[in-house]
């Protein structure tokens, strides 16, 4: 295991060009978007919690981190979803009414974390969690929130490592569907075939276009809200387009099927107190947590109202209370 001291620096926020605020623009196709659609320009939410932009050198891999609060605070730390950053956990840090220390990672090959990865295996993600929670928390027992795919990576440690975890609160982190092994020929062509291929994410006229794909995917979320996570999400290139932080090979189709026998296993032997989240306009909680319930019989559920797969974007403060309650019972 490789890790080195981590060196962290003040974010800085700046407000968009004043000329530019509720001006109307036409967005045009690049990647998905539609070319026919108007939205009115807005300021970007402006955090009310600084963040610290932190590094951390592990497992060979120069990790991004997000962090809030003081160091000698209790420690919260948010694992995120695919394609997402650790830092658009900011509204819920700005709805948490106690002190907390959190942390949050960019996974490898997302946001601001850099990795010449020729293939991206999910096992990785719970050994860079191990090696982080090692820098942060070396002695004691954790607070672990997992949104979508970081739910799922935070719910295979608690089962993997149940020492290391006081409490995991999952979000919309429930699997996936089980696979079938006479899939796998295929799987394996697929595989190999996008292997010599090239594969490639949505790029976007400007932040603002990618703003308002983001609004339509949640649209419980505020239109500030929208404009800070595109900026979180993705860089300008030379062009003045912008292109997400993602490594294009997330994309490739795994060689290996999910067995969630695997993941049930690892479910039942977690041994922290549990707090399953879901939205309530998400079928995503309904097809996939029936597991989850079962193997989970002592822990609290939750579902937060007029939220879908991305309450932390549409309710944070029902979801910051949520969480705060939960984890207020472990101190």
């Amino acid at each position: 295991m490789v890790r080195e001291a981590g060196v962290c620096s003040q974010s800085v926020y700046t407000r968009p060009d004043a000329q530019k605020r509720n001006a109307l623009f036409a967005v045009h196709r690049i990647g998905r978007l539609c070319n026919h659609c108007l939205m009115t320009r807005t300021e970007t939410y402006q955090p009310l919690v600084k963040r610290r932009d932190c590094a951390h050198r592990i497992r060979g891999i120069d990790y991004a981190i997000s962090e809030w609060g003081e160091p000698d605070a209790p420690l919260l730390v948010y694992l995120h979803g695919w394609a997402d950053a650790g830092s658009t956990f900011q509204f819920v840090v700005d709805k948490l009414a106690a002190s907390w220390r959190v942390v949050a990672p960019d996974w490898r090959g997302f946001g601001r974390t850099d990795c010449d990865c020729n293939s991206y295996w999910f096992p990785d993600y719970l050994a860079d969690l191990h090696a982080l929670l090692e820098i942060y928390s070396p002695q004691q027992p954790l607070r672990l929130i997992g949104h979508s795919m970081g739910g799922n990576v935070a719910s295979l440690y608690a089962g993997s490592m149940p020492d290391r975890v006081q409490a995991l609160v999952n979000i919309e982190g429930f699997g996936l569907k089980d696979s079938d092994p006479a899939d796998a020929p295929q799987r394996y062509r697929e595989w190999l075939l996008a292997e010599a291929g090239e594969t490639e994410f949505s790029r976007y006229a400007d932040f603002d276009a990618l703003a308002f794909r983001l609004k339509k995917r949640s649209p419980g979320m505020s239109e500030a809200a929208a404009a800070f996570v595109a900026r979180e999400w993705a860089t300008r290139e030379p062009d003045g387009q912008v292109r997400l932080r993602a490594d294009p090979r997330h994309r490739l189709p795994s060689p290996v099927l999910y067995r969630r026998a695997e993941a049930k296993a690892c479910w039942r032997a977690t041994t922290a107190e549990v707090l399953l989240i879901s939205g309530s306009r998400r079928s995503f909680a309904s097809e996939y947590s029936g597991d989850a319930d079962e193997l989970y019989p002592e822990a609290a559920r939750l579902t937060i109202d007029d939220a879908g797969h991305m309450p932390h974007f549409e309710a944070p403060a029902a979801l910051a209370a949520a969480i705060e309650e939960f984890c207020r019972q472990t101190l």
